[in-house]
């Protein structure tokens, strides 16, 4: 007996894909015989059952409305022969959706991801393109100065990052700063439109112990080495002029153990949590012996864990003087939310009403690692594309899916069928404003993860001296350009890490953070990705077009972009031709390692 259903077939869905509330959707079942007696079986919150009668030609049929309210929506099907012999039909084996699979058990589901018929991320995300700053490394006005006595002042602009590892955690202290400032990105901000860049997302700016400034210090200040709150609004109206938003970084699952708010070691005029039990931040961490004993990030005792419930913490971040709604106000077009799938959904529905009252056209972007429709999170599904919490998210599904087909860990056929996934999970306007990196400040630089010398065998301390030998790098320049050309192909926002169009290159933390080599910019490189973001921004296809996707072979992908009866994916007319691509990954042998 032949059994069939392909959640991504208009043949077995009148709909396919994420759907907005309330939608009436007819989903068809197809088997070799026509006297089974098919059950549609779905899920959401409670089971419903719906017979499926034969309607001709093998095809078993029935149209069900879609939940009211936003909501993950799972369904398979129970199949029972003219002998009352069971069987069950669901999600392929590996989740992917598309051609399901035969169960002799209760199977995995299907997904239907039905989301706020209103929602719409702000159009500059979809239309737009973005680089990444990391601001200690980026351009600096003046050499750094700081009255501090536990820094490093780096001197020389070319110098290499320090490694002083923390002797109570392991972790990097990162003492050591550049000078990398605000006025510093505004001298630059030629540079970055000449670039083909329409958003800058800043790493976290905030005064900080460390320079990678993710142990905030006070959210309501400026790092001093940095700049001043005139500097950012500055930065931000010259940006404004040339086309360009500024997003920010908000940490706001943990806080430095240096702050206003914990104060360990008596730097700020304040009484910190760990000063006192009566500091009017105390309810903020939780103490398991107090002052020593506390819940931190990950375990590293710099970055003490906040109560993200505690409402004195809620009021401090989204009230209307508080933090996501002040630097709204001082010209940021909105966040990036640092381990977003670490706060409370309910966090992040508030905090969603604060910036939105604030502008309505700021957005939340959010840092999840896995597909952001059914992220499991401290044993919940957790669903970020209802409409309700994030507007997007940085997209590391795809950006690793695409380093495994280029280094030949995954077919072209595995990594397609991944792509398809995430579009069949993602609503349209949650798939279309997806952050799509390719580089980033959490792993080692692209160029040498894409020919697989990220230097891990290495001491950690040494690992700054070495560089790519020439072939090597070679290899992995043709790797990123052609990851370049997918990134910029595929819906969604494709986005530069700082310097990864200058060449640089670097193992991970601190030395995927390196200076930007002003002197010495890849001129092939920056004019690749010059030409792809300029004509990323000038080609409405690629912003808003339909999207298919296929293998052409094992070793090739395929992307076309497209419009029907003159119209995009949202429905409105543009005009546009379509774009075509195909993609063939070297399997070249990586060089040794030099």
């Amino acid at each position: 007996m032949q059994l069939y259903h392909n959640s991504r077939s208009l043949q077995c869905r009148s709909h396919i894909g994420a759907q907005p509330c309330s939608s009436k959707i007819a989903i068809r079942f197809f088997a070799s015989l026509s006297n089974l007696s098919v059950t549609l079986r779905t899920w959401q919150g409670k089971e419903n059952f719906y017979s499926m009668p034969h309607i001709g030609n093998g095809c078993y049929e029935v149209e069900i409305k879609l939940p009211d309210k936003p909501a993950l929506f799972w369904y398979d099907f129970i199949i029972a022969d003219s002998k009352g012999k069971i069987s069950y039909y669901g999600n392929a084996h590996d989740g992917l959706g598309g051609e399901g699979s035969v169960y002799s058990h209760k199977p995995p589901s299907f997904q239907i991801t039905v989301y706020d018929k209103d929602y719409t991320p702000p159009a500059f995300l979809r239309e737009g393109t973005m680089y990444q700053i990391f601001p200690d490394r980026f351009h600096r006005t003046h050499i750094p100065k700081s009255d501090r006595k536990d820094v490093y002042l780096h001197k020389n602009w070319g110098d290499t990052p320090l490694v002083r590892p923390d002797s109570r955690s392991g972790d990097n202290t990162a003492f050591d700063f550049f000078g990398g400032n605000l006025k510093g990105i505004e001298e630059k901000l030629p540079y970055l439109k000449d670039l083909g860049i329409s958003i800058i997302y800043l790493n976290p700016i905030f005064k900080a112990r460390s320079n990678h400034r993710y142990d905030t210090g006070d959210y309501m200040q400026i790092d001093p080495i940095l700049g001043t709150e005139e500097d950012f609004s500055s930065l931000c109206d010259s940006a404004e002029k040339l086309g360009i938003r500024i997003i920010i970084d908000g940490v706001f699952s943990h806080t430095g153990e240096d702050s206003v708010y914990f104060n360990r070691y008596g730097n700020y005029n304040s009484v910190g949590a760990y000063e006192s039990k009566n500091s009017y931040y105390y309810s903020w961490y939780a103490f398991r012996k107090f002052p020593d004993e506390y819940a931190c990030w990950w375990n590293i005792p710099t970055l003490p864990e906040v109560n993200k419930y505690d409402p004195s913490f809620q009021n401090f971040i989204m009230s209307e003087k508080g933090v996501a709604r002040h630097w709204i106000n001082k010209g940021a077009a909105g966040w990036r939310l640092d381990v977003a799938d670490e706060l409370p959904m309910d966090f992040l529905r508030k905090l969603r009403r604060a910036v939105k009252q604030e502008d309505e056209n700021s957005i939340l972007l959010g840092e999840v690692w896995e597909d952001a429709s059914h992220k499991v999170a401290y044993g919940q599904i957790r669903c970020y594309c209802l409409g309700d919490t994030l507007d997007s998210v940085m997209n590391y599904p795809l950006r690793d899916a695409l380093i495994n087909f280029l280094i030949g860990s995954w077919d072209a056929v595995r990594t397609v069928r991944f792509i398809q996934s995430l579009q069949e999970n993602y609503p349209a306007p949650f798939f279309y404003s997806a952050m799509n990196l390719m580089g980033s400040h959490d792993r080692a630089r692209i160029l040498n993860v894409l020919c697989e010398h990220e230097y891990n065998s290495i001491a950690h301390a040494d690992r700054g001296k070495m560089r790519l030998h020439p072939e090597t790098r070679k290899l992995a320049v043709s790797r990123f350009k052609k990851m370049l050309k997918l990134i910029t192909a595929l819906p969604g926002v494709p986005c530069i890490y700082y310097g990864d169009e200058a060449g640089l290159e670097g193992a991970a933390d601190p030395f995927c953070r390196g200076t930007f080599p002003w002197n010495n910019i890849d001129s092939d490189l920056y004019s690749t990705v010059r030409n792809y973001m300029h004509m990323r921004l000038s080609r409405p296809v690629l912003q808003t077009g339909f999207l298919s996707i296929s293998a052409s072979d094992s070793d090739t992908i395929c992307i076309n972009r497209y419009l029907v009866d003159g119209k995009d994916v949202f429905g409105n007319e543009i005009d546009d031709e379509p774009y075509y691509i195909s993609v063939s990954r070297d399997r070249a042998q990586k060089s040794a390692l030099l």
